[in-house]
């Protein structure tokens, strides 16, 4: 079983930055069972969106149109964490941020529970 711990997330002005973590446990091998990891979010009425995408080494990443450019994933699988740097923060980015295990050997996935983040405009 793997856990998942975000934290990170809070208020933050228009044009700020913030940068969520995700820390996993329960994992072992982390990178060497090819866990893809992937940071979501919901916005109060919508459906949950895939934002980022990092692949179990790091060599494959993909971003959500909206967040290209201000975003960057990244993983350190020795600490078994993956985060998300958002820069430029607008609005729309206020969401709850969820992460994402997905284990490529067998096809389980893993959530975690959340962190908010708000942006006041």
């Amino acid at each position: 079983q793997v856990q998942l711990v975000e934290s990170g997330g809070g208020l933050v002005q228009a044009g700020g930055s913030l940068r969520l973590s995700c820390a996993a446990s329960g994992a072992s091998g982390f990178s060497r069972d090819s866990f893809v990891m992937s940071w979501y979010r919901q916005a109060p009425g919508k459906e949950r969106e895939l934002v980022a995408t990092i692949s179990s080494r790091g060599g494959s990443i993909n971003y959500v149109d909206s967040v290209k450019g201000r975003s960057t994933i990244a993983r350190d699988n020795a600490k078994n964490t993956v985060y998300l740097q958002m820069n430029s923060l607008k609005h729309e980015d206020t969401a709850v941020y969820y992460c994402n295990a997905f284990r490529t050997a067998g096809g389980t996935e893993y959530w975690g529970q959340g962190t908010q983040v708000t942006v006041s405009s």
